[in-house]
């Protein structure tokens, strides 16, 4: 079975990493498009706290993110360009990583080995709960990464991580 401890302590260190990153940064700032084909901060949180609600609802939960919010933060919707009505502040994001941060943490140490070994998803893609979440866990990674990229392009030309 899958080291729950272990994929505990990648979203929370994620967390971490990602306060670090928006520390001092604006709602406008999570708003700046880079100048090639990606997506602003503000798309980048919004859509890891939809794949951590994916890990929610894998693991039994209850729903922290509202379905046109999902959508909104979702793998190929539309980029953020500030204008849009359906798009969550920059605070709020922060907020419900936390409170998805801790629901996650409630959950994997609330496991059972019948609720890791549960299969989720369609074929041909199904597979076992502590697999999806594994996997979820490393695309939050990937991520995460990005917004140390964010946060030079608001112009703080600084190191959070050393």
């Amino acid at each position: 079975m899958t080291d729950i401890s272990f994929i505990a302590d990648v979203f929370h260190r994620n967390l971490r990493v990602i306060e670090w990153q928006t520390d001092g940064l604006t709602h406008a700032d999570s708003l700046l498009q880079l100048p090639f084909r990606g997506n602003c901060l503000n798309w980048i949180l919004g859509h890891i706290a939809n794949s951590r609600q994916n890990v929610i609802e894998a693991l039994g939960g209850e729903e922290l993110m509202g379905k046109p919010f999902r959508e909104r933060y979702d793998r190929g919707s539309e980029p953020i360009t500030g204008k849009e009505k359906d798009i969550l502040k920059l605070e709020e994001l922060l907020d419900l990583l936390k409170r998805s941060g801790e629901a996650i943490a409630g959950l994997l140490e609330n496991s059972t080995p019948e609720i890791m070994d549960a299969l989720v998803g369609e074929a041909p893609r199904q597979q076992k709960v502590s697999e999806w979440v594994t996997f979820l866990a490393w695309h939050e990674s990937y991520h995460t990464g990005q917004t140390e990229i964010m946060r030079q392009l608001a112009g703080k030309d600084d190191q959070v991580i050393k």
